[in-house]
C-alpha cells in the first residue's frame, strides 16, 4: 500500500456544497418545435461546491440526474462542472443527483456514493410570498458531504481549501431564496394559511350541499 492511499484514522471533513434547481416560466420565445405544448417551465437543477473555483473534478468521475421517467433519457450524466441540466416540463417531481467517484486506492471513498434527492420546484414554497418576473423561483439548498477516514491523497485534496473551515455566508441578504434556501416559520405559516381556507372552504361547501339535501328531503314529504 502506497503512503497516499493510506486511511487516516479518526479524521472526517465535511465539504459543504449546493443543489437545487432554479425555474421561470416558459417564454414563447424560448419554444422550439421539440418543445412539447404542455411545458410551462424552464428549469435547471445542479450541484456545486459552496466556494467557488473548489475542484472537485479529481474526485468526481460524473455527476447523474435522475429524471422523470417520462423524460427521454431520464438518467443524464455529466463528467464536468458545471454540474447541472436543463430541461422544459410542467409538474414537479424528485430527482436524484448521483455523485460516482473514481475508483483507484488512492482516490478511493469509504462511501461508494453519494445520493441526494432533491424535490424540484417550480412554484413558490411560500404561496404568500410575491410573484417574481417571469415566474422565477429558486429552490437552493445546503449540506454537507463528509469524507470519513479519507485516504492521504484524498485528504490532501479536500484540505487544498479550507472548505470545511469556512462558515457558508450569503453575498446578499435579498439573495436567500436563490442562494441557499433555509425554510423559516414564515413560510410555513403561510402554507398553513393556504391549507386552513382550502379546508374552510371544503366545509362550507359540504354544509351548504347538507342544507339543501335536508330540503329536498323536506319536499318529498310534503
Amino acid at each position: 500500500m502506497s503512503s497516499s492511499s493510506k486511511r487516516i484514522k479518526n479524521v472526517s471533513i465535511s465539504v459543504p456544497v449546493l443543489y437545487g434547481n432554479h425555474a421561470v416560466k416558459l417564454a414563447p420565445e424560448k419554444r422550439t418545435e421539440r418543445t412539447p405544448v404542455d411545458h410551462t417551465h424552464e428549469w435547471t437543477v445542479f450541484f456545486k461546491p459552496v466556494i467557488a473555483g473548489f475542484d472537485l473534478t479529481p474526485l468526481l468521475k460524473k455527476v447523474t440526474f435522475k429524471l422523470h421517467e417520462t423524460y427521454d433519457t431520464p438518467v443524464r450524466s455529466v463528467e464536468r462542472p458545471p454540474y447541472q441540466v436543463t430541461e422544459t416540463g410542467w409538474g414537479e417531481f424528485e430527482v436524484i443527483i448521483k455523485l460516482h467517484f473514481h475508483a483507484g486506492s488512492e482516490l478511493s471513498i469509504n462511501e461508494k456514493n453519494f445520493q441526494i434527492f432533491h424535490g424540484l420546484k417550480l412554484h413558490p414554497f411560500n404561496p404568500q410570498s410575491p410573484t417574481r418576473p417571469n415566474g422565477e423561483v429558486h429552490s437552493v439548498l445546503y449540506d454537507e458531504l463528509v469524507f470519513s477516514e479519507p485516504t492521504e491523497k484524498v485528504f490532501e485534496i479536500l484540505t487544498s481549501a479550507p472548505s470545511n473551515l469556512l462558515p457558508y455566508k450569503l453575498s446578499d441578504p435579498s439573495k436567500r431564496d436563490q442562494e441557499f434556501l433555509r425554510t423559516d416559520e414564515l413560510d410555513e405559516l403561510a402554507r398553513l394559511d393556504v391549507y386552513i381556507e382550502q379546508i374552510k372552504g371544503e366545509i362550507e361547501k359540504q354544509r351548504d350541499d347538507y342544507k339543501d339535501l335536508e330540503q329536498e328531503k323536506l319536499a318529498l314529504l310534503q
